[in-house]
This record gives structure tokens, sequence and C-alpha cells, in this order.
């Protein structure tokens, strides 16, 4: 039985208790009914649950790295966690203590090789916040009592969360959403440590209050302070970017305890972080009654929602990096898990964590062994060495924690988005301003309503183009793609791909009606990217079938699958079919409007298309339809590499007879007219002339049209009024090197 059948079964139980039949039943036959569905529920629900998923056949020598990493992790959260369980209004050893057992719990039962637990910036500002608006005072007995309860109801709503199957709807988010969620997370918490470099206390809030409270910080400023957390932040970035595998990171944690063991820090002004008790965290079931249970569901809700939102976001984004599969819903339950365990020892709610994650990954964690480790180390450093964080400099610290974030900023992902859709940038700098602007909820909301408004206007204005024949080939092509691709006389050749409704038939109709002419005999739609039709689209469609008809031009859908056929017949428009509106392909219309091949061509008498070419499909016709409009772009860079081949290795016979093999005999020449163009440059690498060079084109096209004569005698023809065409597309390119050509074949 699977999870997705959950809800099944609760309908089942209901309809079961409801029967009249059941009704009659003994109350303890009924309770045992009820058990046994609710037996199944817990057996839908953690069926597939599996316990230390990412340890499973583990690799030795995996082991340095994910040790390494987790040490560092371990380094790094000690100020992270500390901060942000006083945002949370817990005492500052309570970060720490949130950082032993929340991080191996979220470890054993986390499917993602990398991502870390922990005390993090949004649950601890809500956390916060939420104490303000009950009254309570930050750090009082009070506070320690409430956080804790919930804590508690933060890990019972992701637990219904599991329980629901919540992961799934990680699926209708896109990686532009990912991608800008992320870096308006990273700056966000990077503003909230910015004052921490120069003496300052971190701030919290938004964009906005994080500026103000960076400019009211300015009255503190420490120039010391400020020098050591810049010059930290470019060591590390510098080492990074030349070695960046190397722990930079802990080896500045460690000369900054060393530098405020032997120097006075108080003197200069330079703040190190608060020397705590020595011990581990003590179990406790939380105090429920310590506050209203209306009050606790409400404030609880809120931050389960970030935390599985936050998250999962944030792990989907370094699974598609990284190439690894989640669980979704058992990340969920893992999350719900490391904060019940959280509650149980006094501490704030627990999220996964963007800055742990990016040190791990910079240090090549591969396994869920590195929180493990983190874990382990942050219970030594409690037995042991609490002393010495008391030595730790808070600016070498916030500058570590600094260059992780920067590290997972996405605006690399931002200007590949600019230059190849403009639609999904505008998604990603939306989805980060949200999340710098409105928090991190909002963001994600943002993100998702940019998401589907894109998926709407995209399908309201979809991919179409008007088609036509490259000579030499079968195939239909976009007109706008290349230019010897030449329309079919009388015909309008359309192609649409969407399925076709009410937003987009507006735009269907004006397109064909925009391309009449007054000779046109047919429109013919290429609709095998239409996989359904709406009523709206039924009736559009069937007008326009009957305006063309007045006008004399026939109308044809072509290409489509058959069930389009049955959606036309069920909305009242068969009668599209009885006509002959319908053909099976582009080729049976034109047929049926009496156009063979070779089909007649606007502007020349007779098409020069290959119905007999007995070869593969040629590197320039997959270039047509890899490249688009940029093909003769990339023809000329791929003449561009021959010619510095011919430089490094001086051999014309590969430059003229061996380039490109794979071409046939037409696209060959054509080849060679592109040779031709660059005949002054390959004439000085080659030291030849360019008349003997000419004299060597010239020859290899006689053997070409030689070939095709012996083997094609039907394209002989056809060959050489290709090679008219091929002169005049040259004329009109390269005037100067035309001129230059037609003299030297004249000498020829």
């Amino acid at each position: 039985m699977k999870k997705w059948q959950l809800a099944d079964n609760f309908f089942k139980l209901r309809m079961y208790r409801a029967s009249a039949r059941e009704r009659g039943k003994p109350k303890v036959l009924r309770a045992r009914t009820a058990e046994r569905y609710s037996y199944a529920f817990m057996n839908i629900s953690f069926a597939n649950v599996q316990i230390g998923h990412t340890l499973k056949k583990y690799k030795k020598e995996n082991l340095p790295k994910d040790i390494l990493a987790g040490i560092i992790i371990a380094a790094v959260s000690i100020p992270i966690s500390m901060g942000y369980a006083q945002i949370a209004g817990l005492p500052a050893v309570y970060g720490l203590y949130g950082s032993v057992f929340p991080i191996i719990i979220f470890a054993l039962f986390s499917t993602s090789p990398q991502f870390i637990f922990g005390v993090d910036a949004a649950p601890a500002a809500l956390i916060g916040g939420a104490l303000l608006s009950f009254e309570v005072e930050a750090q009082s007995a009070e506070a320690m009592t409430i956080v804790p309860v919930l804590t508690f109801y933060v890990g019972v709503w992701l637990l219904l969360f599991f329980a629901l199957g919540a992961g799934k709807l990680v699926n209708y988010i896109s990686k532009p959403v990912m991608g800008g969620f992320i870096s308006g997370v990273c700056s966000t918490v990077i503003l909230m440590q910015v004052p921490k470099l120069f003496g300052g206390t971190a701030g919290t809030g938004e964009l906005f209050e994080l500026l103000e409270h960076i400019i009211s910080q300015l009255g503190v400023f420490n120039l010391p302070s400020f020098l050591l957390g810049m010059f930290t932040l470019a060591v590390v970035l510098m080492v990074k970017r030349i070695c960046p595998k190397f722990p930079m990171a802990v080896v500045m944690i460690v000369l900054g305890a060393l530098f405020s063991y032997f120097v006075p820090m108080e003197r200069l002004g330079i703040a190190c972080l608060a020397a705590v008790e020595p011990g581990l965290p003590r179990f406790s079931f939380p105090s429920l009654s310590a506050i209203h249970f209306t009050d606790a569901i409400g404030a609880s809700l809120s931050v389960a929602v970030v935390i599985m939102a936050q998250t999962l976001l944030a792990e989907n984004n370094y699974a598609l990096k990284r190439g690894y599969k989640l669980n979704d819903n058992q990340e969920i339950l893992a999350f719900s898990l490391g904060n019940f365990a959280s509650a149980f020892t006094g501490c704030c709610p627990v999220n996964g964590s963007v800055p742990r994650t990016a040190m791990n990954d910079q240090y090549d964690g591969r396994t869920q062994l590195t929180g493990i480790i983190a874990g382990i180390t942050m219970i030594f450093v409690l037995l042991f060495a609490t002393g010495f964080i008391g030595y730790l400099p808070v600016p070498v610290l916030t500058a570590v924690v600094m260059t992780a974030l920067i590290g997972g900023l996405e605006f690399k992902l931002a200007a590949k988005l600019r230059r190849s859709g403009k639609s999904e940038f505008y998604i990603f700098m939306g989805a980060f301003f949200a999340v710098l602007i409105l928090g991190t909820i909002n963001g994600v909301l943002v993100g998702i309503i940019l998401s589907f408004t894109a998926v709407i206007l995209r399908a309201s204005n979809p991919p179409r183009c008007l088609l036509g024949i490259l000579p030499g080939h079968d195939d239909f092509y976009d007109i706008s793609q290349f230019n010897q691709i030449y329309s079919i006389e009388h015909v309008v050749l359309y192609r649409f791909t969407s399925d076709l409704f009410f937003a987009n038939v507006g735009i269907f109709q004006s397109d064909i009606e925009a391309s009449l002419l007054g000779d046109t005999r047919a429109v013919i739609v290429d609709a095998s990217g239409i996989g359904s039709i709406d009523s709206t689209a039924a009736e559009r469609l069937m007008l326009l079938y009957e305006s063309l008809d007045k006008r004399g031009v026939a109308f044809y859908l072509t290409g489509h699958v058959a069930a389009l056929n049955d959606q036309m017949r069920a909305l009242g428009i068969g009668e599209l079919i009885q006509k002959g509106a319908v053909r099976r392909t582009m080729e049976k219309a034109l047929a049926e409007i009496g156009l063979e091949k070779p089909y007649p061509i606007v502007g020349i008498r007779e098409s020069v298309h290959s119905v007999a070419r007995k070869r593969a499909e040629s590197m320039l016709h997959e270039f047509l339809w890899a490249y688009g409009s940029d093909c003769e772009a990339e023809m000329e860079r791929q003449i561009h590499k021959q010619i510095e081949e011919l430089q490094r290795t001086g051999d014309m016979e590969t430059l003229i007879h061996g380039s490109w093999n794979q071409l046939g005999e037409m696209d060959e020449d054509e080849w060679l007219e592109h040779l031709e163009a660059h005949l002054a440059e390959i004439a000085r690498i080659s030291g030849k002339d360019e008349q003997q060079i000419a004299l060597e084109f010239e020859r290899r096209r006689l053997h070409l049209a030689e070939k095709i004569a012996r083997e094609h005698p039907d394209l002989a023809k056809r060959f050489t009024e290709r090679r008219e065409l091929l002169d005049a597309h040259l004329k009109a390119r390269r005037p100067d090197v035309y001129e230059k050509i037609m003299k030297l074949r004249g000498k020829i």
C-alpha cells in the first residue's frame, strides 16, 4: 500500500463508520475496525522510510572529506547557532544544544547526502516575534518554557505535512524560483551579519529593516574589528578561488582564537563569543500548558510552513546542481523528528541551513556522516572545550559564515537566464527581491505565482511560424531560420506548437489571416504540436474554416494525434473531418490541392528539392535544425576551425577533400561556397595563390557533379540550378568575393 492512498483510506474509514450496516455492529468490533484502519495509516506513512539512507554502501575514500567537513560545520555552527538562539529568545548556549541531537536525527533520516540542519535565521526570527506578541521577555524563565512548546507544535505540524504527502508540492516550483529564493535567503543572512564585522549586533527582519539596522550600528563602528573581519573575508575568498578544497575557514578560526589568546582583544574593541557553561543538554517533555493551545498552534504553523518550504527548496536546488534525487516526503519527516529532538532539549525550532550546507558543499562532504560528525564534535565542544569558545573573535567567525553564503548565491544562473529567456530571469529576480523585501514565505508565494503566470503567458503566446522548404531536403522549415528556405507558391504553411484554447486561439486566427495573399489557394496547419482543443477554440476554428472557404481558400489541419479528431467530433466540429479539412500529413494536404514534389518555390521555376537522395541526413541539415537563425554563423565558426587546423598542419587536402566527409553532394557544394568566401585567408596560410586554390575548389565541384550525374542522373540538372542559387547567395553576401571567384573561374 502506498502513501498516495492515505486520503482514500480516511475516506473509507469515514464511510465505514457512517454506513447503517456498520452502525449496527457492536462498539468493540467498530473500534477494532478503526484500529485496523489506523494501523494501515501508520503503515502507509512509514512504509518507505529509510534510516541512514545516505550511509548505505559507504565508500571509505569519502571518510576523510566527511570528517573534515563535519568538523568545519561544527566550528561554523558555533557563532551561527548561538546568535540565532538569542534572536529566538533563548540563552546563547541553547544554540549549541540545538546543534547536537537535531542535526544527528536529521542526518539519520534525511535522503539528502549533503544538506545540514540546525538553528537558523527564519524560524528563530519568527519565534522571537511570537514571544514579542505574547509580551514575553527574551531569555526569561517564561521564554525558556514557551519556546520548546512552540518547537514541539512545529514538529507536530511537520509530521502532519508528512502524513498528507505535502512533499510533492515542491514539484510545482521551478528552478528560477529555487535560485531566486536561495539567493534571497543568502543575501538576507549576509545583511544580518554585516554589523558584526565592525563590532555591532546582528540584525533581523527584511531588507529595509536590515539596512536601517546597519546604519544605526555605524555609531559603534570599530576599525580593528572591521579590518580583522575584512582580512578574513578576503583571505578565505581568495584561497577558495585558488584552492577551493583547502580548509582555509578552519585555519582562520584557529588563527583567530590564537590571536585572541595572545592579544588583549578588549583593548582593541574586538568582540569574542561569550563563554558558556560546559555540559550536554537535558531531556524533558515541554510543558504544553505553558501557553494556550490556540496561540501555540497559530504561531507554530507559520514556522512549520517556512521550515518545509525553505528547506525543501534549498535541498532540491542542491540536488539539481549535484545530480542526485531526494525523497521529498521523507525529508519532511526528518524535519519533524529534528524539531521534536530540539523541543525535548529545550531549544527553538531548527531548519535546513544554507550557510552550513554551502560550507559542506565547498569541502566535499559526500554523505550525512558529515552531520553526525558535526553533532559529535559539538558534544565534544560542550563537554571539554567551552573555554575555547570564549577566544573566538566574532569578526572572524562572521567573515567565515559570509564566505559560505556568498558561495550559495545563484547570480550565475540569473545571468544565464537573462541570456536565454527574459521571462525566467524576471521570475528569478521576482523571487529574489520578494524574499529580500517580503520575507521567506512571501518570497516563495511570489515565486510560485510568477511561475504560474509565466506558464499562462507562454501558453497564450506559443511558438509558431510560417514554413517553407530548403532546396535539397525533404522536411519543412521555419522560414525565418535560414535565408535559403523558400515558400511554396500559393500556399501558406503554418506551424502552431501548443494546445489550442481560449487564450491563444485569437493569435492562431490572426497569424493565419495576416499571412494570406491575393493568390493564396490553401492554408495548411502543421498541428503536430496541438494535443487538445477547447470549446472556444473549436468554435473559432469552424468560423475560420468558413471564412476561408468563402474566399476560395482551402484549410487543412495536419499531423495531429488521432485523439484531437475525437475531441473535434465531441465539440461539434466533426464537419471539418467530413469535408476533408483534416489530413494525416502536410504532403497529403498539398497533394489534395494538386501539388506534388518537387514543389514550386516562390520566385523559382522548379524546385531543386532532392527526392532521390540515398544518404544519411546531412550535417548542414542538422545545423539548420540545431542552430536555426544562427546556422550560417555556426557554419562560419566551423570554417574558421578548419582554417585554424590548416594553419597548424598546412594540410590543404584535408581542408578541401577530407573536411566533413559526411556531407552529401549538394551540401558539400554549399560547404565549398563558404570556403570560397575565405579564399584570400586560405591562400595566405597555405602559401598557394588564389587561382590555384580556386582551381582545386572547382575540380572538387566538378567531381561532385560527375558523381551525381553517375549515381543520380535525375538530380544533375537540379545540382546545376542549386549551384546558381549558391552563387547568387554569395553575390548578395560577399559581392567582392563573388567578383573575384567569377574572374578566377573564367581563367580556369
